[in-house]
């Protein structure tokens, strides 16, 4: 029986309680981040997680985070939203997908990739003591909503701290980041963001004109 995270999260939303629960949500840009933060900001206390070891060059990582911190300015919710940045940590990937390099897109790496930032997530959101954690990436219809909710549940479970299901891409709000990102002015990535997403648009998209 297939799963509708949309459902399950609703379930979730409806039985909150006064005090809006702390989530900690891992962003993985600023585009992403848009539509999920218009929505989420509505029921929870919500805390960006910046991990993103997989981004590559460096001046990518720097550009995305950039267009995240721009984005939360420009909506307005600089006071609602707080920022969790780490540096970029391009050697946790490396080790991660080490032996997978030769993976397609989309394949076993991507699973790991998920994975570590999960990992990050859940760990510092039992570290501080978050209700819940989650991550946009669910938000993109490249992703695997299903893959990325399963690990979520897997990592939830071995670190005591709960999961929030989600697949942000339903109700519209794939479509909506892409309205806010040009109503803002933010910066759209031409590719997913490690060297190996990066090397295949090179080879089959030289001009670069759609964005992940």
């Amino acid at each position: 029986m297939n799963r509708n995270y949309q459902k399950e999260l609703d379930r979730i939303i409806q039985k909150r309680g006064e005090i809006p629960p702390r989530v900690l949500l891992h962003a993985c840009c600023g585009v992403c981040s848009s539509s999920v933060l218009e929505y989420l900001t509505q029921y929870f206390d919500v805390t960006l997680l910046w991990y993103n070891p997989n981004l590559y060059p460096q001046e990518e990582f720097d550009r995305r985070f950039q267009a995240l911190v721009e984005i939360i300015e420009k909506m307005g919710l600089a006071d609602k939203v707080s920022v969790l940045a780490e540096p970029w940590k391009h050697e946790d990937y490396d080790r991660r997908v080490k032996g997978l390099e030769n993976e397609p897109e989309g394949g076993a790496r991507c699973t790991e990739c998920f994975r570590l930032r999960l990992l990050e997530t859940a760990r510092l959101a039992k570290h501080y003591g978050y209700d819940w954690f989650c991550t946009t990436l669910t938000l993109s219809r490249h992703k695997d909503a299903v893959r990325i909710n399963s690990l979520g549940e897997e990592i939830g479970k071995a670190f005591g701290v709960a999961w929030l299901p989600s697949d942000f891409k339903k109700q519209g709000r794939e479509m909506r980041s892409t309205a806010l990102s040009e109503q803002y002015g933010i910066y759209r990535q031409l590719y997913c963001g490690c060297e190996f997403s990066l090397h295949k648009r090179e080879e089959k998209n030289p001009a670069g004109e759609t964005a992940e």
